[in-house]
């Protein structure tokens, strides 16, 4: 199988694991700590595997540049995440 029909199905795979559980759990998790609510242990495991599938996926996002933007916003959301977590856990 060519790289492109690799990268096709796990472009594909990554969509829509994005659409459909990463990105709604990641704006429940930003109106949380928009609140001023801690992230919970639950939480911080999640980020840290967005992060650590942001970077085993690193390489298929480069290959296909019409998807950087859609993972770059996203991981700026997650960044955003964090960022208010800390700031919250901080002043509590």
């Amino acid at each position: 199988m060519e790289q492109s029909q690799k990268d096709s199905g796990s472009i594909i795979a990554l969509m829509e694991r994005l659409v459909e559980i990463d990105l709604p759990r990641a704006r429940r998790l930003l109106d949380r700590v928009n609140a001023g609510l801690a992230l919970r242990d639950t939480d911080i495991e999640f980020l840290k595997r967005l992060y650590e599938d942001s970077e085993r996926n690193e390489g298929l996002v480069e290959r296909n540049p019409a998807y950087q933007a859609v993972f770059t916003r996203s991981f700026e959301l997650y960044t955003e995440i964090i960022r208010k977590g800390l700031a919250n856990e901080k002043l509590q």
